[in-house]
């Protein structure tokens, strides 16, 4: 039996893949601040932060894989926090996973590490170029790893792009909530950019074979069957078979707007939301059938189709404040005005 630590264990990612590992007959132990109402009771859980370095060393005493997926996210606002929780607390981990012996570490990162990319697909090889603060974060926190692969830890970085599935909310509770109201989603510009997602069973998957493959490596992990944003949008309303359609605002004003209402603390929105939501961005997935014989099981259309039916059934427990960021609906602020107006505003015929 291999003996796991789950690092962020109960927020959305985490605490599925502590299911899965669990439901396979593995020992499991978690660390997070926090604890969540689905964990297994024969799952171990260790409260703490992963800044604290006696914390972290305690946690992975006996583990054999660490598998982090802990994380400040950028709808956090907080830079201190975005810095010292993703990389000083990714470095500890490293550290302890050295000194304890760790077999083998998979460091869960995120494309916001590539910014908007100057061509598409990102490769494997593609050198990272953030734009924003928590995407300089997580490549710090890579460049911890490859740091630590170098001094002999076994350590593998998983980047996904955006992740949807049952259960996983923040700002696409917010997408799902004006859809069922027969509001109308809004792309920017006509909407033509190509952008893919991940499910979260499908990144899980990943980041077990990651986890049982030997000597570091690097996986950029997505959908092989997606479109444009309007395409997108436009299908989860025909599923949602609501009076919503898909509207679309003029890309920079509304970026403008988009970033005014963030630093004004009246929308949920980050810098990545307004930098990429109107742009393309997509994996090359060749290496991963090369390195680990794997290939998408959802496509972009079905697991928007299931996160919504998921957010269906249980809209009424989708706005717990103790939940981590993904497990709750982010607060729509200024978003709900206009989610009242949009349904007085005529539609083009």
């Amino acid at each position: 039996m291999t003996s796991y630590l789950v690092t962020g264990g109960s927020g959305y990612f985490g605490a599925l893949v502590v299911a899965r590992l669990h439901a396979d007959g593995h020992h499991v132990r978690v660390l997070d601040l926090n604890d969540a109402d689905d964990r297994p009771a024969e799952v171990e859980f260790v409260r703490g932060d992963v800044r604290d370095r006696a914390v972290v060393r305690d946690a992975i005493d006996g583990i054999d894989v660490v598998l982090n997926n802990v994380a400040q996210v950028p709808l956090a606002k907080d830079p201190a926090l975005l810095r010292t929780v993703n990389v000083d607390g990714t470095v500890n981990l490293l550290r302890a996973s050295a000194a304890a012996g760790v077999s083998k570490v998979v460091h869960t990162s995120s494309s916001a590490v590539f910014g908007v990319p100057k061509a598409n697909p990102v490769l494997p090889t593609t050198v990272p170029s953030p734009m924003e603060a928590y995407g300089h974060a997580k490549l710090a926190a890579e460049w911890a790893c490859l740091a630590a692969a170098r001094d002999g830890l076994d350590v593998s970085i998983v980047r996904p792009r955006t992740i949807l599935g049952h259960g996983r909310l923040g700002i696409f509770g917010i997408l799902f909530d004006w859809i069922a109201d027969g509001r109308d989603p809004i792309v920017l510009g006509d909407g033509t950019n190509r952008y893919q997602f991940v499910h979260s069973d499908d990144l899980a998957e990943v980041c077990l074979l990651a986890a049982g493959s030997a000597d570091p490596d690097v996986f950029n992990v997505g959908t092989d069957r997606f479109g444009t944003m309007r395409e997108t949008l436009e299908a989860l309303c025909r599923h949602a078979g609501t009076d919503a359609v898909v509207r679309s605002l003029p890309a920079g004003p509304a970026s403008i707007g988009m970033a005014l209402s963030a630093r004004l603390g009246i929308a949920p929105f980050a810098p990545y939301h307004w930098m990429m939501y109107s742009k393309s961005m997509w994996f090359d997935l060749d290496h991963l059938a090369e390195r680990l014989d794997w290939s998408p099981t959802w496509s972009t259309d079905e697991m928007f189709a299931q996160s919504y039916d998921w957010f269906l059934a249980n809209r009424a427990d989708t706005d717990d404040a103790a939940a981590s960021h993904h497990r709750r609906t982010a607060k729509q602020g200024v978003l709900g005005a206009v989610k009242r107006v949009s349904g007085l505003l005529p539609r083009a015929r």
